[in-house]
């Protein structure tokens, strides 16, 4: 494991992202689901690990802010960048993935991006 000098708690994400990493792979058949979450925007990617390719990605950006039962602001907006890449997904054929959390708890905004990509026709 990396030692760390300036714990950061950016740098500790990182530690945290690399641990999961080694055990999280990306096939071409099961691609990894990887979610990055900034301040301001969240970005997703189903990654080929074998070929080192993505295979599609949505921002937040993309996608229109709208209504979801029970969430609102980043959280809703993350719910609909997970359904968006499933649709995307379903349409090239990719049905079963892995998900990488990215060292991020799973919560908010990231179990939003989980739950959508699963109401979108995704099996992890």
């Amino acid at each position: 494991m990396k030692r760390l000098l300036n714990k950061t708690k950016n740098n500790l994400r990182q530690v945290r992202h690399a641990r999961v990493r080694a055990r999280v792979k990306g096939t071409k058949d099961v691609p990894r689901l990887s979610v990055f979450r900034g301040l301001r925007s969240l970005v997703t990617q189903l990654i080929d690990d074998a070929n080192g390719k993505t295979l599609c990605a949505v921002k937040s950006s993309e996608v229109k802010a709208g209504k979801v039962d029970g969430k609102t602001g980043k959280v809703a907006e993350a719910y609909l960048v997970g359904k968006k890449l499933a649709e995307k997904a379903v349409a090239a054929g990719i049905s079963n993935i892995v998900f990488d959390r990215g060292g991020y708890r799973y919560h908010g905004r990231v179990a939003a991006v989980a739950e959508g990509a699963r109401e979108g026709g995704l099996k992890f």
